[in-house]
């Protein structure tokens, strides 16, 4: 196995905060998957904390794939999952998915931290041989 390309964001959590209040419930809604809802809405003090991270982990992916926001790249199709005690693991839906296996990923890498009003998150994409990113389409 080998990295083929990672990616790092950093999110304001008080800026997801301040965009939900003004937005309302379907902000999230289009952003989080139901499960990632469920997950942050159990941790209710902490909550906009745990958005921030996952929010993060999506931008770094869309950084990772070297994508942003296009070539069939939707929020909803990457997920941040954890099992109770378990690191948080990635997985990737529709168009998503499809793109990521064109380019030769087998495996991804998340990690998420936050402190003093920021999450951030890392991601790293392994492929199996020497597939590398710019070379695949």
């Amino acid at each position: 196995m080998s990295i083929v390309s990672l990616g790092l964001d950093l999110t304001q959590i008080e800026r997801l905060a301040e965009a939900e209040t003004r937005r309302g419930a379907r902000f999230l809604e289009r952003l989080f998957t139901p499960g990632e809802r469920a997950y942050c809405e159990r941790r209710a003090a902490r909550r906009h904390v745990h958005y921030a991270g996952r929010f993060a982990v999506k931008e770094a992916v869309m950084k990772a794939l070297g994508t942003g926001w296009t070539r069939g790249v939707r929020w909803l199709d990457i997920e941040v999952v954890r099992a109770p005690g378990g690191p948080p693991e990635l997985v990737l839906h529709g168009a998503t998915a499809a793109l990521a296996r064109a380019k030769g990923i087998e495996r991804w890498h998340v990690t998420i931290t936050h402190d003093a009003g920021i999450a951030a998150a890392v991601v790293v994409a392994e492929a199996a041989g020497s597939a590398r990113l710019d070379q695949q389409s």
